[in-house]
């Protein structure tokens, strides 16, 4: 059964206005994000250059990077860090890794040496915003799926495009899909087939990226009601719900991480796991870019404003039954069980949108 949370009572909680000490001494209170450049997961030795120091230090589980700052890995070290709510970059060992932007309108990510892994996760038909530099190469992740980057210092960057789509920065701003291997030098960029020995070839990093993803899915699904009810105890005038926004990152205390919390149902990892805890938004409300239209369950949502000008409420988030509208059962139109497109309110095309597994 699908774990929908309903809070019709509650409101959203935000993470502004904190300093950096204030969020790392209280990761756990503070469960909601919809920020990049937090740091997920640590294995082995790893340190951090933040943006206008002149030393490295000892990275923490509990530091968020802010634009200009470096990470670096040794022989031994892994890290995980969060890109936009839902992708997720894994860095592997003798590697470092400078988040240029930490925007998500503009994210960027320039690996300057070594490996690193992007899971990014989205609907079919969906534009992501990923940027990707390198010594010899810039592109941009547009689709979900499994894009591994190496590069091979003053030589070559190697991109395998294991699921997904990117747009490469060259003058034809060619498009790669799936499938396919780019490798860029200084004076040239070709692309090729991955061969049978290329798509079964897994180094450690390969390893650990997919146990990674295991366990962030196992985190959202042990997600539970009282959990939430905590969580969003409070209210900001932030906007989570804004253009292009997929999910929020939520806190899971029990797993030590943050796992993506997606709106509305459907989403899994490109490696197949499924998120079967997701936030049911109703879709309409003015304010978050839904164009105003019904709520799914034969109701419209208003946007609360008032008068005199003052802000509207967020919107509410319903348990919709199996078989209503909403859940897509037998009783809903053929339009009502696909997820809306942030930037346009219409709804996502269905293919590829699978529902989530039922939990054991």
């Amino acid at each position: 059964m699908r774990k929908v949370f309903s809070l019709p009572a509650l409101s959203i909680l935000t993470i502004v206005c904190c300093s950096a000490v204030n969020l790392a001494q209280n990761r756990e209170k503070f469960v909601i994000s919809a920020k990049a450049g937090g740091i997920n997961a640590i294995s082995g030795q790893a340190s951090v250059h933040s943006k206008g120091n002149s030393d490295w230090q000892q990275l923490n589980i509990t530091d968020d990077l802010d634009a200009g700052d470096r990470v670096r890995t040794d022989f031994d070290g892994r890290v995980e860090i969060l890109l936009n709510p839902g992708s997720y970059l894994r860095m592997g060992g003798d590697s470092e890794v400078e988040l240029s932007n930490n925007t998500l309108d503009n994210l960027e990510v320039r690996l300057l040496r070594g490996t690193a892994i992007v899971e990014a996760t989205g609907a079919d038909g969906l534009e992501l915003n990923i940027n990707i530099s390198t010594p010899h190469a810039r592109l941009a992740i547009v689709r979900q799926g499994l894009y591994r980057l190496n590069v091979v210092p003053g030589d070559a960057t190697e991109l395998i495009v294991r699921k997904g789509r990117v747009i490469l920065s060259d003058d034809s701003h060619t498009k790669v899909k799936g499938g396919n291997k780019v490798v860029f030098s200084a004076t040239n960029v070709t692309v090729a087939k991955l061969t049978k020995e290329e798509k079964k070839n897994e180094e450690d990093v390969d390893v650990w990226s997919k146990q990674r993803a295991e366990t962030l899915a196992k985190a959202n699904h042990r997600i539970n009601d009282r959990m939430l009810n905590t969580a969003f105890a409070s209210y900001s005038d932030w906007d989570p719900f804004s253009r292009g926004r997929l999910g929020l990152w939520f806190f899971n205390s029990r797993v030590g991480c943050y796992t993506f919390l997606p709106f509305y149902y459907g989403w899994g990892s490109p490696y197949g796991a499924s998120y079967s805890s997701w936030l049911y938004v109703p879709y309409g409300a003015p304010r978050y870019g839904y164009g105003g239209r019904g709520n799914g369950t034969g109701g419209t949502v208003s946007s609360g404003g008032s008068s005199s000008g003052g802000a509207p409420p967020p919107p509410r988030v319903e348990r919709p039954q199996v078989g209503s509208p909403s859940m897509g059962g037998p009783s809903a139109s053929p339009r009502s069980d696909r997820m809306i497109d942030p930037d346009t309110g219409s709804r996502m095309p269905r293919k590829n949108i699978e529902p989530s597994r039922p939990n054991q």
